[in-house]
């Protein structure tokens, strides 16, 4: 366990996983923040962490604007990531494969949904396109399709990315630059005497910590870092289960990260292997250390799903699997950001029920932003922030995974 060298800062961010990471970077790339920043993790190994069991991909497929937008400037970063980071030669060039995303309905209502988010995505500037089972079946030959009334994809910045090289270059660098990084844990917070403002943050190790602004990016476990300050935000970590399988036939194309209308989904992983996800029809929250697979899962619903959608994988072999927890906003499955409406310097990064890795460079960026402006430069953030809550105002988006 390890201390901060200063006993104050400037932004104090709770959790270094991705989303910290991300925000951590982007205030060391502003040159209008002069601020000390301190990254509190609990565990720097990040092996129980949602960046860790992510599927690292990114979709462009959502009935949003904003939430299109927002991948749209992940897409730009990870392609340009070098250019964003100054152009450091250590920095690699990275790309995006570009296997889309296959959406499947099965019914009525859920094409005409499709139909109206692709409205939404083209006036954005996405390039998905709605297929009929018969266009579904001559461009992807392997899929089973009798049921299915209608399917979209969009193969363009749609698909597999490192996320696991931007999260390690967003850490290195923004450390270079004189953001600290601690292994500890925020155990406490104190306010001051009116209550609008959070003061310092105690230390597992039991330094008590001054901080100007505070940023909740503590992933599943958000709901216990903002009670903390006595401030209740509905985010829960919710069970994903994940396998690895290698097939004995494999398909003669890459496999869109394709999403049943099951609910299971499964895509491309290369080298005649693919990763399929799911969870039970039953989903609770659970415990924040909770990882234990469930193997009815697998064999009594996500296996014969995937065999009677792709018959080629009735001959499968499992060579990994893990569960994971998405960040569940349990209000309306959206990204809750900014200030909380009276604790003015408590800044929420939480909730992205599944979203966090490809909205990560977007969010970060906002946030940076907001801590130092006081409001957004670049795509306006504010539909998501945290007064929605109070005001009873959901954000709906129907492209939820």
């Amino acid at each position: 366990m390890k201390t901060p060298e200063y006993d104050s800062y400037d932004v104090v961010i709770v959790g270094g996983a991705i989303m910290g990471a991300s925000t951590a970077w982007f205030l060391s790339d502003n040159p209008d923040f002069d601020g000390r920043v301190l990254v509190v993790e609990r565990d720097q190994t990040y092996s129980a962490c949602s960046t860790a069991h992510t599927n690292s991909c990114m979709r462009q497929q959502f009935s949003t604007e904003l939430n299109v937008r927002i991948s749209q400037f992940a897409a730009d970063f990870v392609k340009n990531i070098r250019r964003y980071m100054g152009g450091d030669d250590r920095v690699p060039d990275l790309s995006i494969r570009s296997f889309g995303y296959m959406y499947l309905a099965d019914t009525e209502a859920f094409a005409a949904t499709l139909r109206e988010n692709i409205g939404v995505q083209h006036a954005a500037g996405a390039a998905t396109r709605l297929l009929t089972p018969e266009e579904i079946k001559a461009a992807y030959p392997f899929y089973t399709v009798d049921d299915i009334l209608l399917g979209s994809i969009n193969t363009v910045d749609e698909g597999y990315w490192d996320g696991a090289a931007v999260f390690d270059w967003w850490r290195r660098q923004s450390r270079e630059r004189g953001v600290e990084y601690v292994e500890n844990e925020v155990v406490a917070m104190s306010r001051n005497a009116s209550g609008t403002r959070v003061e310092s943050v105690t230390l597992k190790s039991g330094e008590v910590i001054g901080c100007g602004q505070v940023v909740n990016a503590s992933g599943p476990r958000a709901a216990r870092t903002a009670q903390m300050a006595g401030i209740d935000v509905p985010v829960e970590p919710r069970k994903r289960f994940s396998w690895v399988f290698k097939a004995e036939q494999p398909l003669e194309q890459d496999l869109p990260l394709t999403i049943d209308p099951s609910g299971v989904h499964v895509r491309e992983n290369g080298g005649g292997t693919y990763q399929a996800g799911g969870h039970a029809d039953v989903d609770p929250a659970v415990d924040y250390d909770d990882f234990a697979m469930d193997h009815g899962i697998w064999e009594n619903h996500v296996w014969p799903v995937l065999a009677t959608r792709i018959p080629q994988f009735e001959a499968i072999k499992v060579t990994s699997e893990w569960a994971g927890h998405y960040s569940m906003n349990t209000f309306d499955h959206n990204a809750i950001m900014g200030p909380h409406h009276e604790v003015g310097n408590f800044i929420f990064l939480n909730g992205f029920s599944g979203h966090g890795l490809q909205q990560s460079p977007a969010m970060g960026r906002g946030t940076a932003e907001w801590l130092t402006y006081g409001g957004y430069r670049s795509l306006d953030l504010t539909p998501f922030h945290f007064d929605r809550l109070v005001a009873g105002k959901p954000i709906i988006e129907k492209a939820v995974i």
